[in-house]
């Protein structure tokens, strides 16, 4: 099942997605999605609504060095000497798709992380590994954005991770997902030319989702809606205003976002 949040022509509201392609139809559900699910009637085309991102949490809480090359790409370590980390995004910097990632001058060296991202379904502290699947509600795409040059300078990752917009999620939520071997793809336009930046898949992390879900939960409490963001493959480079950075997971779907200029 496919869950979206979006904006009609006559308000907001949560929907189911159904159809593929150009044939998908939104269909409002009353409320929240955490809970029974039912239809109020209306109805609307992909065409005639905006997709918005897919949750509004109350924290984003994201898995750093979860990839072994992400780990040598960026800090030029071994996985072994700078294991797995905790940050935290501002539920501020999220934004949904086709929005614009806007780039204040400060931040002078911005990169994309295409990542499988968690929502979270109930509230929950101390959570097993073996009962991280009750709390998951389902899965969607983010992309970590991320200015280089303020991780490295300031130490610690707030502001480099947290800046307004810097947290695109969507399309939509996928409900039933197999994330054990997934490809997970980016895909940059640059001055017109698009290639292919990051080509991995979810079997290279090095913490499993029910191990960051026990290791997130021994210290902080998720509530429903909250977003794990669980680590970005090799593949990350520079974006800059004019570009379009594209993220792809099968099974869920496909993140665009434009970059502009803040």
């Amino acid at each position: 099942m496919r869950i979206a949040r979006i904006a009609h022509p006559e308000g907001m509201c949560f929907a189911l997605v159904e159809g593929e392609g150009n044939e998908v139809t939104l269909k409002e559900i009353e409320g929240h999605p955490f809970g029974q699910l039912n239809k109020t009637g209306r109805q609307w085309p992909l065409s005639d609504v905006r997709l918005l991102a897919p949750m509004l949490p109350s924290k984003v809480i994201a898995i750093g060095r979860n990839y072994a090359d992400h780990v040598a790409e960026v800090f030029k370590k071994s996985a072994e000497s700078l294991p797995p980390t905790m940050f935290i995004k501002p539920p501020t910097a999220v934004i949904g798709p086709e929005a614009p990632i806007r780039i204040p001058d400060f931040a002078t060296n911005v990169e994309f992380e295409g990542e499988l991202a968690l929502i979270i379904g109930k509230p929950c502290k101390n959570v097993k590994k073996e009962d991280a699947h009750d709390v998951i509600f389902g899965y969607t795409i983010v992309n970590d954005v991320s200015s280089r040059d303020l991780q490295f300078a300031d130490g610690q990752w707030a502001r480099a991770k947290g800046i307004d917009t810097f947290c695109p999620l969507g399309p939509w939520i996928q409900t039933e997902l197999d994330y054990n071997e997934l490809p997970i793809k980016a895909h940059l336009t640059h001055e017109g030319t698009t290639e292919t930046k990051q080509d991995s898949n979810s079997n290279q992390m090095i913490m499993s989702i029910p191990e960051i879900i026990e290791f997130i939960t021994a210290s902080i409490t998720l509530l429903p809606g909250d977003v794990i963001c669980t680590g970005s493959p090799a593949g990350t480079a520079a974006m800059f205003p004019g570009d379009r950075i594209e993220i792809e997971i099968p099974g869920i779907g496909r993140l665009a976002n434009p970059v502009e200029r803040a």
